[in-house]
C-alpha cells in the first residue's frame, strides 16, 4: 500500500517546528532584522556584523527566505512584514521570540511530564516556580515582561467594546497600567484606580504619569480585597495561574466593592478555550500555562459557574483581537 504522502508531509510538518522556531529565534538573537534594515543586507554583510560563520548565515537565512521571514539571497536579503515585528523596538515581538527560543523552549523539554502529571514543566526545567525564577533575574524578568506587552495588542479595541464614559475604572492586578493608560487616553472623562503587589505600583506609576490626575495606586493582594467604589473592575489575563476556588474569592470581592450593585459591572479579559471546534491558538496557550506555571484557560461555561458562585452572572461576551474574549458580568438578579 501506498503511503499517503499529504498526511506525511502534514506530520512532519509539525514535527520539525520546533527547529522552525529555533531558526528563526538564532536569527533574533543575532539582531538579523535590525541589521538588514540598518542596509547590512549580503550573506557576508551578515556573518561580519553578527560573528558568525559565513556559511551558518548563509544556511540559516536560506531557511528562514524559505519560511518566508525574509526575502532574497546571499547577495542581499530583504525584510518582510513578519521579520519588521522583529525589529528591535517598541511592540515588537523580539522579546517574546528570545524569551520562547531560551527559557521556555528549555521548560517545553519536559512536556510529557506536565501532561502526565498536570504540573509545570518550569518546575522541572528550573527547580523552581517560574515566579520565584523572576525574581532573582531582573534580564529575564524585564524580558518576559515586554514579551508579556506583546500580547496587549487588543488593549486599544476594549474602550470600543465597553461604555466607559464617565466611570471609575478598577484595573485589579492592573502590571504596567498599559491597559488602563489605554482606556484613560481614549476615554477623556473616565478615572481609574490600579491595584497590583507593592513592587509592581511604581512602574505603573511611571506608565500612567500622563493621567497623573485621573488615576489612583493601591499596593495590594487582589485575593484578600479590592479597592471600593469602581463602577467597572477589570481582570485581564490575570487569572489563568489560580485556582477556580481562589477565582471565586477574586469575583466577589469584586462584586461587593462596586459603587453601585445594579449598574456596576465586572469584566473578565481572557482567552477562552472549547472543547468543540477548538481552534489552535487557545489551545496552544492553555497548554503553554500549563508548562510555565500550571495554569488554565476556561471555558466560558466554567466561568459562567465560577461567577454564579460569586453572585455575578454573564450580562453579554465579545470578542477582542489576538483571540481575546471580554466577558461582562453584573451582580446577579
Amino acid at each position: 500500500m501506498k503511503v499517503d504522502l499529504t498526511a506525511t508531509r502534514d506530520a512532519i510538518e509539525i514535527i520539525t517546528g520546533g527547529w522552525r522556531a529555533q531558526a528563526l529565534y538564532a536569527a533574533v538573537k543575532w539582531g538579523v532584522p535590525d541589521h538588514i534594515e540598518a542596509g547590512r543586507t549580503s550573506a557576508a554583510d551578515l556573518a561580519a556584523a553578527t560573528g558568525a560563520d559565513p556559511e551558518g548565515v548563509h544556511r540559516l537565512m536560506r531557511l528562514l527566505v524559505a519560511m518566508g521571514v525574509f526575502t532574497g539571497d546571499a547577495s542581499g536579503y530583504a525584510n518582510t512584514p513578519t521579520s519588521r515585528t522583529l525589529l528591535d523596538r517598541p511592540e515588537s515581538l523580539r522579546d517574546m521570540c528570545l524569551l520562547y527560543g531560551e527559557e521556555f523552549y528549555t521548560a517545553w523539554g519536559h512536556a510529557e511530564h506536565a501532561f502526565r502529571t498536570v504540573s509545570a514543566g518550569w518546575d522541572v526545567a528550573f527547580g523552581e516556580p517560574l515566579y520565584a525564577y523572576l525574581s532573582t533575574r531582573p534580564e529575564v524578568a524585564d524580558r518576559f515582561q515586554a514579551a508579556m506587552k506583546a500580547g496587549n495588542l487588543f488593549f486599544d479595541y476594549v474602550p470600543e467594546t465597553l461604555d466607559l464614559s464617565g466611570k471609575h475604572v478598577v484595573d485589579v492586578g492592573g502590571g504596567g497600567g498599559q491597559l488602563l493608560a489605554a482606556i484613560l487616553s481614549a476615554v477623556p472623562d473616565a478615572r481609574g484606580t490600579l491595584i497590583d503587589r507593592e513592587h509592581v505600583v511604581p512602574i505603573a506609576r511611571d506608565n500612567l504619569a500622563a493621567y497623573a490626575d485621573r488615576v489612583e495606586f493601591v499596593g495590594g493582594d487582589m485575593f484578600a480585597s479590592v479597592p471600593e467604589g469602581g463602577d467597572v473592575y477589570l481582570l485581564c489575563r490575570v487569572l489563568a495561574g489560580w485556582s477556580d476556588d481562589a477565582v471565586v474569592g477574586v469575583f466577589a470581592n469584586c462584586r461587593k466593592a462596586l459603587a453601585d450593585q445594579d449598574a456596576g459591572r465586572v469584566v473578565i479579559l481572557e482567552r477562552l478555550v472549547v472543547d468543540e471546534g477548538a481552534t489552535v491558538l487557545p489551545s496552544l496557550w492553555d497548554l503553554h500555562l500549563l508548562m510555565t506555571n500550571g495554569g488554565r484557560h476556561r471555558t466560558l461555561d466554567r466561568f459562567r459557574g465560577m461567577l454564579s458562585r460569586a453572585g455575578l452572572e454573564i450580562e453579554r461576551t465579545a470578542d477582542l483581537p489576538m483571540e481575546t474574549t471580554a466577558i461582562v458580568a453584573r451582580p446577579a438578579t
